[in-house]
């Protein structure tokens, strides 16, 4: 049976539009991707700057368990063998990430698993907590005991979310990743590292077909009512709540603002990633960039961006979403709008699903829309 083809507006030049136009143009559909900023690739965009590819909204390290998304993603760039293992400055204090014999041994001295638990769970009785826990603060007590806490959770948390802990509900953090042995990688998944060149190649790659048309610094709201007219299907990315002119409320969200310097120095500060766990500093972290390509670029010069949370309102990025209980129950309430109203309208990506997702998870949701849109 030949299947229909049709004339699609991507909403957004993120990794989960680009996925979707590829596979879709790859199909014979024409693709209109539009883009509000004035380059593509959403918040994985890399920039050059003194020959180091700069991570311009955050550090992106790309990981994932599965082999099929890893051999996906590298048919569009050559990946590094890069491990993501961020340290914690706590008060000038250094710190292994994520918690593991290295953060325990400068914690307290111990050197063996055997002392590392024990130690935990002598602070965690001497808590004599509540239970459940009814707060951040009381369920990462519960979890990594005082020390742990104090030092290296409690001032970043609370800098990324903007409230107190004992203000926060328990649930953001479900479990916390402490691992007994001497290995300092953050993650466990098999397939790890960063695309040599930057991230900006493989968007351009997945939009280089004849049959996508991309157009940035065009606004989607300043002629939706046309977008919407003139094409027959339509992938927003964008905000769900935006789409529907935030007809039923505000969901919420947490932006970010980055301070990018060039600094006239080889190496800043040793690492790629330097979380900074006190309250005192206003920003949650330092990225040094070019260590994620072991130092490629300008050997006098480096690039540091610092990381610094923000409210989000309206006008603002939103970088990833509140998904707390009443956020869930309003995004269902728009999920259900869309789908009475507008089901020609495919929403996608963290802003438009409402979930935080990684960027092979990106990459895994494109490709299930993209099989339920055309089949596998």
């Amino acid at each position: 049976m030949k299947v229909k083809l049709m004339e699609y507006l991507v909403v957004g030049s993120g990794l989960f539009g680009a996925v979707f136009a590829n596979e879709a143009a790859k199909r014979g559909n024409h693709v209109t991707v539009i883009e509000k900023r004035d380059h593509i690739g959403g918040n994985i965009y890399t920039k050059p700057i003194e020959g180091i590819q700069v991570h311009m909204y955050g550090a992106h390290i790309f990981h994932t368990r599965s082999k099929k998304i890893w051999d996906y993603v590298n048919q569009f760039a050559q990946f590094n063998n890069y491990i993501n293992s961020p340290i914690a400055n706590y008060h000038g204090e250094i710190y292994n990430l994520p918690f593991n014999m290295n953060t325990f041994n400068k914690l307290w001295g111990v050197i063996t698993p055997a002392q590392a638990q024990a130690k935990i769970e002598e602070q965690r009785a001497e808590l004599n907590l509540m239970k459940p826990p009814k707060n951040l603060e009381e369920q990462a007590k519960s979890l990594v005991g005082t020390d742990v806490y104090k030092k290296l959770i409690k001032g970043y948390t609370e800098k990324q979310w903007g409230a107190k802990a004992t203000e926060l509900p328990a649930f953001i953090i479900r479990r916390i990743p402490v691992r007994f042995t001497y290995d300092n990688n953050y993650f466990n998944d098999p397939y790890q590292g960063i695309p040599i060149g930057g991230y900006t190649q493989i968007i351009e790659q997945l939009l280089d077909n004849k049959l996508i048309d991309v157009r940035t610094e065009t606004d989607f709201f300043a002629d939706r009512a046309n977008y919407l007219k003139d094409y027959p299907r339509v992938v927003f990315t964008g905000m769900i709540d935006q789409f529907f002119d935030y007809e039923l409320g505000e969901l919420s969200y947490r932006s970010l603002r980055f301070e990018t310097e060039i600094k006239d120095v080889d190496n800043y500060q040793g690492n790629a990633v330097v979380n900074y766990t006190d309250a005192e500093t206003p920003y949650t972290r330092i990225i040094e960039h070019k260590h994620f390509e072991f130092g490629a670029g300008n050997k006098h010069k480096t690039v540091i961006t610092r990381e610094y949370p923000k409210t989000w309102q309206r006008g603002d990025e939103p970088y990833y979403p509140i998904n707390d209980s009443v956020n869930k129950q309003l995004y269902a309430r728009y999920l259900n709008l869309a789908r009475k109203t507008c089901p020609d309208v495919l929403f996608g990506g963290r802003l438009g699903l409402y979930r935080y997702y990684d960027m092979d998870q990106t990459i895994m949701a494109a490709l299930e829309l993209v099989a339920h849109e055309f089949g596998r």
